[in-house]
């Protein structure tokens, strides 16, 4: 039985119902293996049906990723989860992590993730190749084909046979010539870089991206046209502070400019957001610098966790964000599993005569937990690795809330209305 804590004003709720959420899609019952639920991707399927895919495990590291996806017709009525690929619960190995889909416009569903083959190098759920599932029933079926190859590049182990550091944690959008193109990480093998100098949240990472050139043409994995960008093969840092030698540069997330241009926000170790623009569709991009609301203004605050940026029906942005440094209720940078919290959503609305070309607004504060710890992790963390859905009039912010609990909160109209300036 779920257990009953005291919410704010002495009021007794169940923990899910803490962030208050609008949606309930899948709430875990008192099992260790079903305890960790993260990487929350909700998208619809050609048929109309709505699809939630993501990555479960008994706690995030154990060893026992796979991932899961459950349905519904109506984005309230939810099926229990199933498992698509990766390991069985509780059962060390062959992991499969961080899943992400693409439909074509043929209705084809893709499924890309990080595929453990057994080699580990800095972690076995970052580590692998890049696995493929797809479905053409509207993913009530996949099959398995053949791993995606991967370039290597000098931030890779030496020895070809150890696979790439890397996750893709967002669903990908359309870049100015209408391909597919999405954020990735990138961290570096612990046999081509300097040791972290304070935990995980130090280690050398690089923020790349990933586009699928020929994804409508149905294409099976060994004709399926993937460029890793920058064209460099190198990709944009930041540094981590007082080490210029090391740079931490995380999970960067696109969005498309009426320009054409592509803007970039990603996280860091600095206490802010970091953005960069690309004109050439990721092949060069500018030198990240911190995010601010506006030219001139203060710069977005943020500690070591995902800020997605999702382009909006209106053509206006949603940042999701933490609005601290990482200083926050007593925490400290390195306290990620309590300072991701309250989530905020700001709006952000282009400018083209901006040198930083999208304008925010003053934070709303969007989902809180009163950080009360909650699942295996013992985490207060809420709203990261979000996705978003607009369809009939409706706006939903689909959240994990403590990588525990999987909700959605509808986003008030109001807040998606740029304000007159």
């Amino acid at each position: 039985m779920e257990n009953e804590q005291m919410g704010p004003g002495g009021i007794r709720v169940r923990e899910w119902e803490r962030s208050k959420p609008d949606i309930v899609v899948f709430v875990p019952e008192e099992d260790r293996y079903v305890g960790d639920n993260e990487h929350f991707l909700v998208f619809r399927a050609a048929n109309g049906d709505w699809l939630a895919l993501w990555t479960q495990s008994s706690v995030e590291g154990y060893g026992d990723n796979h991932l899961v996806l459950s349905r519904s017709r109506d984005q309230v009525g939810w099926e229990q989860p199933r498992t698509l690929a990766g390991s069985h619960p509780g059962q060390i190995g062959g992991q499969a992590s961080w899943g992400f889909p693409i439909v074509t416009d043929k209705g084809r569903i893709y499924i890309f993730y990080t595929k453990d083959i057994g080699i580990p190098d800095l972690d076995s759920q970052t580590n692998g190749e890049m696995g493929v599932l797809y479905s053409d029933d509207h993913g009530v079926t996949f099959r398995a084909d053949a791993s995606i190859p991967i370039p290597r590049n000098r931030y890779d182990h030496p020895d070809e046979r150890v696979p790439r550091n890397w996750i893709v944690w967002q669903k990908p959008i359309r870049d100015s010539r209408g391909r597919r193109i999405v954020g990735v990480t990138q961290w570096s093998s612990p046999a081509s870089s300097p040791p972290p100098p304070k935990g995980w949240y130090s280690r050398d990472s690089r923020a790349m991206f990933l586009r699928f050139d020929n994804i409508d043409e149905h294409p099976d994995s060994s004709r399926l046209s993937v460029a890793w960008l920058p064209g460099t093969g190198l990709g944009l840092e930041v540094p981590y502070p007082g080490r210029a030698d090391i740079s931490v540069a995380q999970e960067p997330s696109v969005a498309l400019l009426p320009d054409g241009r592509l803007f970039a926000v990603m996280r860091t170790f600095t206490g802010f957001i970091w953005y960069a623009l690309s004109g050439d569709d990721g092949e060069t991009w500018t030198a990240p610098r911190p995010l601010r609301y506006r030219d001139g203004g203060d710069p977005i605050m943020q500690p070591i966790a995902s800020c997605p940026l999702f382009e909006l029906e209106n053509g206006a942005y949603l940042l999701v964000f933490h609005n601290n440094d990482g200083h926050v209720n007593g925490f400290e940078p390195h306290h990620a599993l309590r300072n991701r919290r309250p989530a905020y959503v700001s709006l952000g609305v282009y400018r083209s005569e901006d040198e930083q070309p999208i304008r925010f607004s003053e934070p709303h504060l969007c989902a809180d937990n009163d950080d009360v710890i909650a699942g295996p992790k013992k985490t207060s963390e809420i709203a990261t690795y979000p996705s978003l859905t607009q369809a009939e009039g409706r706006t939903v912010l689909w959240y994990p809330d403590r990588k525990y609990y999987l909700l959605g909160k509808v986003i008030p109209d109001e807040w998606l209305q740029p304000a007159a300036e």
